[in-house]
């Protein structure tokens, strides 16, 4: 990727100056905000999909609820997406991210809407783009960046789903892949400044997202940053297919990605740890957008604001962070808290790491 020549120059010049001089900000949940609305069956259809199919592609979708279909939002309710971009950005977020989490074919099939795959993806970076413009007119000093997000899709490519049968897969890597490969040329065709790969809880998943930017990047003759973030999911400090946060880095580190971290299943209290890791062995800038906290028995989350902020300012005090954010459970109102914790502090020095050779990495 790194002989490749940038897409965008001068937004990648903005975004890199913007990160030699303080702490950036990465907005919050999109599932949080979407899910106070209470929206039913009828917002997500819009009257795109009011007769129980795709009205542009007769006999897709038909015979299935849509409800819970958030990315579809940006299709059928775009006003309603938009409002949690502005929400963000005027909270204090310097990058939002695209609704596009499950802008996949492996994830809309459960939907049968896989034909939407690049609309979805499309329409998500314009949507996104189009408030950081908007937001970004009003204080022309500080730009706006859109990440076009690519989600880990519901499928593993390292794990069997049949305990019964540990050989067994139901992705493979030229799956996921090709898949890939259709919901990123979206994110780039709709403006995205950034690609985020996040909450990888399976590297080989990641690995194959990495190969289809990198084909989208040649065949572009350009390419844009990347952004790396894994997801620990329990206790045990590791992925869900054995990576420790290091060898997580080590694996994924040919991609000269812009920024490696962590995000979502640990609050901050629990995901400091490895991200202390992240920052004393990358080579690159270090993000963190943690839950609001653990969930609690209703699958809730009750960290406050102050309380996050508190957490994720210790970091940034502690010089682990250079990007930050939050992930489920997190509103505006976190990522203002946070905002506010972290303005003034200096970013994390990149050229202060230290990194060990990957001999010594150890999964």
């Amino acid at each position: 990727m790194n002989a490749l020549p940038w897409l965008h120059p001068g937004r990648v010049a903005l975004l890199e100056g913007a990160l030699a001089e303080r702490i950036l900000v990465i907005d919050g949940a999109m599932g949080t905000m979407v899910q106070r609305h209470r929206l039913e069956e009828a917002d997500y259809r819009g009257e795109r999909f009011a007769g129980g199919f795709d009205s542009r592609h007769p006999g897709d979708g038909e015979g299935h609820d849509l409800k819970g279909n958030n990315d579809l939002l940006t299709l059928t309710r775009p006003d309603l997406i938009a409002g949690v971009h502005r929400g963000y950005l005027e909270a204090g977020a310097d990058i939002v991210e695209t609704n596009t989490f499950n802008s996949t074919a492996v994830s809309q099939a459960d939907y049968r809407l896989q034909h939407l795959v690049r609309e979805l993806n499309l329409e998500g970076a314009r949507l996104a783009r189009a408030c950081c413009d908007e937001v970004e007119a009003r204080t022309p000093g500080r730009p706006r960046f859109v990440a076009g997000v690519v989600g880990p899709t519901s499928r593993t490519a390292s794990i069997s789903p049949d305990v019964n049968d540990p050989g067994f897969r139901n992705t493979s890597f030229d799956a996921l892949r090709d898949d890939y490969r259709v919901a990123v040329d979206g994110l780039i065709d709709g403006g995205a400044d950034i690609l985020m790969v996040e909450t990888i809880f399976d590297t080989l998943n990641a690995k194959a997202a990495l190969y289809a930017i990198a084909e989208a990047f040649d065949a572009r003759g350009g390419r844009l940053p990347v952004m790396i973030s894994g997801t620990i999911t329990d206790a045990s400090g590791r992925t869900l297919s054995g990576q420790t946060a290091e060898a997580f880095w080590i694996s994924v580190s040919h991609a000269d990605p812009l920024s490696v971290g962590l995000n979502c299943a640990l609050g901050a209290k629990e995901l400091r740890p490895h991200v202390e890791t992240l920052a004393n062995v990358s080579g690159c800038f270090v993000s963190a957008h943690p839950n609001a906290g653990l969930p609690n028995a209703f699958a809730e989350y009750d960290q406050t604001p102050a309380e996050m902020a508190g957490m994720l300012g210790e970091f940034a005090r502690s010089g682990l962070l250079n990007l930050v954010g939050g992930c489920c459970g997190t509103t505006p109102d976190h990522i203002r808290a946070i905002a506010e914790a972290v303005e003034g502090l200096p970013p994390r020095p990149v050229d202060a790491r230290s990194r060990r050779p990957a001999t010594e990495v150890t999964a």
